[in-house]
């Protein structure tokens, strides 16, 4: 047919195939060998377009200045538009905000392209100018004169540190930025504008030109003429591009005529001409991933046309004036338009990659129009890696007539659906060899292989067995999706509603819009996933087979006890699917999860997104692939999820059989759930996890095992806070050898003081001494009373200033002596400082009360030892309370032991608080004054080490 979509007798054909049936229609066009399939005649009879075009959603709407060129980033969701005011703009279409703004010159910038692996942001102007940005800091890094006259067009290399620029010099030019930006090669033989230019995806070496000389120009790096030339446009061309699959060698082309053509670029012919704007055709392109031609127009449209049958599907028209660029992306479906008035993205249909796994690893996809087939047991005995790509070898199986959108194995894997162009087509999943075929908006398998349901429109539902049509029905709530499994789902745009397949009988109508249903193996559990969380419901088959349709609880929504919903989660389900009883799904931020028994457990991050592909249980391996056909897989053993669906089942026979044939780096894992689950003295049994031990261990209160794992672990973390628990259950005894292995001092003097533990205390002293923690070890031997110990302490750290003041405090006898080694240790530093200290044997008349005091001491020694229980506490007079005076004038009267005597409180007692207060300010002041009196100022100068510099010195 030499490329042309029909011809006149072509056309009869046509019509008369309108007539008949669709099989019949299918034959006669394969007799034919016309290259379009019977959907896209039937689309053409009835008006209908693709239906991913019907799920077309508007991402971004920007009004701004007149857009020149768009361009988007390959990992971020950016959108650059380059404006005829001389601005750059960068849009985040996920978060619909202007994340990047700056001014490059105060003329238009025609040209603007992102540069990923640089960071860069290169742009080309009216002013002759590319000049360089950083995207992240937006510094511009270079400035240059490419041109001598406007810049239209800037092709980044993908590989190459080259970057293209043409120019209405009539000229294109080849940089390389590693060499400083040098002009590598120009490129001359156009006689006008150039317009635009575009690299050849299958060999970037080549490039195509468009001009307003009305040719199409082929180049080659190194060659300065063009290879060769395509002529057949009657006004100038203002946009090219080329088809990026591997099947056509094409190119297409938008001029001034307002025509579009196609071309072949190998045979150096056109082989169709698409006639529709109402104005000069100013961008084409072919999309990436999707089977369409887009073409702009200043008319203000952008127009959808099949690329293999060229029909007009659809057209977009925004309201933003004339359409000046277009951009696509592959491994996306989004749209990127620039207008007089702004810039638009789209995205049109769903990004999933078409492809399916078999319960015995065989995976068939599609490569745009071209199916693949491979198969994860062709590996070998290769050591796989969790998350590293696997080198399977892919075997092609031919191109499929319509393009492939979802791809799925019945249950099976006997048979392979292949959905799309509003159509599929059933193979034998080994040769692919066609089964069966139809019209349908979508396709589902039921739990039974042989059983399947279609989707037409919105209103009508088949049921299909053995490849025939069983029954046809229209659900009351009408039928916006379907979905198999169990039951048949149908999805209304307000509830879901489930039926039997055989009998198509209503089982339950539920207030909810999933986006993916999924059903255990045995069809007693339900996922039921929405765009925020996900569902699991418990099917109650028995009861609704004993329910008859006359029984006064069904309603019109069906059988209330149907389902019970065991749990609600807050989560995004990717996509997902049941192994046993548990539901392995991936989440919008990538991770690789299992849900069981109420607990979510982590498998894997992912490093971007992929897909579930399947489980096959012989190489406890869990399958995925990702958009660009990669496939992973992750370890994920059968004999953890047997256990834990056991457990759930409580069926804990099965369970303590499955248990020996974990591995054991597998049952602190199976640990963490039975704790989970409240079986907390099994998990301690069942964990190999040292940590994980040592905290059940505590939980189930066994402390003296909890003591071994600290032990052993020779943690004195563990040891701490095994002493809490200890404390807490009252094993005193336990809690202090945790503190002594852990070398808490401060919280064995805790224990031992609140427990009156004497023996503790000394042991304490004793051991926190040699261990230099001298705070405590003179809290202790203070409160032991071996007050003689805490003077020696002091003197053997260094603290002679404290021992002085702690001396002349409870042991006066001591001051003279301890006086001494201050002032030798002070001595040392300073002389003058050193003598200023006062002796009580050299200044008696300074310290008047002492030797009263060593009466006491000497009196009071005998009872420092004497250590009374707690509970005589009442009986005991605080120290504060006695007074000492009488105490010895007691004694020397013959009276009682100084130990033995009970200073009565004085009577009166309704002296005010201010008057003590004063008469003890009053004494003091006499004391000083009488101090003072008794100082002989000729002994000590204070003012000479005030000002002796000597005094401060704190080198020491």
């Amino acid at each position: 047919m030499d490329g042309q979509v029909y011809s006149e007798n072509y056309l009869v054909i046509v019509v008369m195939l309108l007539n008949l049936s669709y099989q019949y229609s299918e034959l006669i066009l394969l007799s034919f060998d016309i290259s379009f399939s019977a959907a896209a005649v039937r689309r053409q009879a009835h008006n209908e377009s693709f239906p991913f075009l019907n799920s077309l959603q508007r991402k971004l709407s920007a009004r701004s200045d007149r857009v020149k060129c768009v361009d988007l980033h390959t990992s971020e969701p950016w959108m650059l538009a380059s404006l005829y005011n001389g601005n750059i703009h960068v849009w985040n279409y996920d978060t619909q905000t202007l994340v990047k703004t700056f001014e490059v010159t105060d003329l238009p910038v025609r040209a603007a392209k992102f540069c990923v692996r640089k960071s860069w942001i290169v742009t080309g102007a009216d002013d002759m100018n590319v000049r360089v940005y950083n995207y992240n800091t937006l510094e511009k890094t270079k400035t240059f004169e490419a041109h001598s006259d406007y810049i239209r067009s800037i092709v980044i290399h993908p590989a190459q540190p080259y970057v293209l620029t043409s120019s209405d010099d009539m000229t294109i030019k080849l940089w390389d930025w590693d060499k400083s930006w040098q002009l590598v090669q120009t490129f001359e033989g156009h006689s006008h504008y150039v317009m635009q230019i575009v690299l050849n995806p299958k060999d970037t070496n080549t490039f195509a030109s468009a001009s307003l000389d009305r040719t199409i120009k082929v180049w080659q790096f190194g060659v300065s003429a063009p290879n060769y030339t395509l002529e057949g446009h009657e006004k100038g061309v203002n946009c090219i591009d080329y088809y990026t699959g591997g099947d056509k060698p094409y190119l297409v082309s938008g001029a001034d005529d307002r025509l579009v053509k196609i071309w072949d670029y190998q045979n150096k012919a056109c082989v169709q001409t698409l006639d529709g704007h109402a104005q000069n055709v100013s961008v084409v392109a072919f999309h990436p991933e999707l089977p369409i031609i887009l073409t702009g127009s200043e008319d203000g449209t952008v127009r959808i046309w099949h690329a293999n049958t060229y029909r007009l599907e659809t057209t977009l028209n925004y309201g933003l004036e004339r359409v000046w660029t277009v951009c696509c992306m592959r491994g996306s479906n989004n749209i990127a338009i620039g207008y007089d008035e702004g810039s638009i993205l789209v995205k049109l249909g769903r990004e999933d990659p078409a492809l399916s796994m078999d319960s015995n690893g065989k995976i068939v996809w599609a490569k745009h129009n071209e199916l693949q087939q491979a198969n994860v047991k062709n590996l070998g005995d290769i050591n796989i890696k969790d998350g590293e790509r696997l080198p399977i070898s892919v075997k092609d199986m031919g191109s499929c007539e319509l393009y492939p959108q979802t791809i799925a194995h019945n249950p099976n894997g006997r048979f392979v659906v292949i959905c799309g162009d509003g159509e599929y087509i059933i193979y034998t999943a080994m040769a692919l060899r066609s089964k069966s075929y139809g019209t349908a908006h979508e396709f589902v398998w039921a739990a039974d292989s042989s059983q399947y349901a279609i989707r037409e429109g919105t209103s009508k539902v088949k049921i299909f067995k053995n490849f025939k049509e069983k029954q046809t029905f229209k659900p009351d709530y009408g039928a916006e999706g379907i979905y198999g499994g169990y039951l048949l789902g149908v999805k209304s745009s307000t509830s879901l509603t489930f039926f039997e397949w055989d009998s198509l009988r209503l089982v339950r109508r539920i207030e909810i819009v999933p986006k993916m249903i999924s059903w255990s193996d045995s069809g007693e559990l339900c996922c039921i996933a929405t765009d925020e969380s996900f569902f699991i419901l418990k099917y109650n088959q028995d009861v609704v087979a004993q329910t008859p349709d006359s029984d006064p609880s069904i309603t019109e929504d069906g059988l209330e006890i149907a389902f019970d919903v065991l749990n609600e989660v807050q989560e995004v389900v990717k996509n997902g699917f049941w192994v046993g009883d548990c539901f392995i799904f991936t989440n919008s931020v990538n991770r690789l999860n299992y849900f069981v028994g109420g607990e979510i457990v982590t498998v894997a991050h992912l490093d971007g997104v992929m897909y579930l592909l399947g489980y096959i249980p012989k190489d406890n391996r869990l399958y995925l692939g990702d958009k660009d056909l990669n496939i992973v897989s992750y370890s994920l053993p059968l004999s953890v999820m047997e256990y834990q669906t056991a457990v759930m089942r409580k069926d804990f026979d099965t369970a303590d059989r499955v248990l020996p044939t974990i591995a054991e780096d597998q049952r602190t894992r199976v640990a963490r759930f039975l704790e989970k689950q409240g079986f907390l003295k099994t998990a301690l049994q069942v964990s190999t996890d040292a940590d994980h031990r040592f905290d059940l261990a505590i939980s189930t209160d066994n402390l003296t095992l909890a003591f071994q794992f600290a032990k052993e672990a020779e943690s004195p973390q563990k040891f701490k806070r095994l002493a809490e628990q200890c404390m807490k259950s009252g094993a005193f005894e336990l809690a202090e050898k945790c503190l002594a292995e852990s070398g808490d001092f401060g919280g064995l003097l805790l224990l031992a003081t609140a427990s009156g533990n004497a023996e503790m205390i000394t042991k304490l002293a004793n051991t926190s001494k040699e261990n230099d923690k001298t705070n405590i070890a003179f809290v202790s031997y203070f409160l032991l009373g071996r007050l003689d110990d805490c003077l020696e302490l002091l003197c053997s750290t260094g603290r002679l200033p404290e021992a002085a003041f702690f001396a002349r405090a409870y042991l006066p006898s001591q001051v003279s002596r301890i006086v001494k080694l201050w002032q030798e240790d002070l001595g040392k530093m300073n002389e003058k400082a050193a003598s200023s200290l006062a002796d009580p044997e050299k200044y008696e008349n300074l310290f008047p009360d002492l030797p009263h005091g060593i009466e006491v001491e000497e009196i009071l020694k005998p009872s420092l030892g004497l250590l009374s229980p707690a509970s005589e506490y009442p009986n005991v007079k605080s120290n504060l309370e006695v007074n000492l005076a009488e105490v010895i004038e007691n004694c020397r009267n013959g009276g009682a032991d100084a130990s033995e005597v009970v200073v009565e409180t004085p009577a009166d007692n309704t002296e005010s608080v201010e008057d003590k207060e004063l008469d003890n300010t009053e004494d003091f002041n006499i004391d000083l004054n009488d101090i003072d009196d008794d100082i002989d100022a000729g002994d000590v100068d204070l003012d000479e080490f005030i000002d002796d510099d000597e005094l401060f010195d704190t080198s020491k």
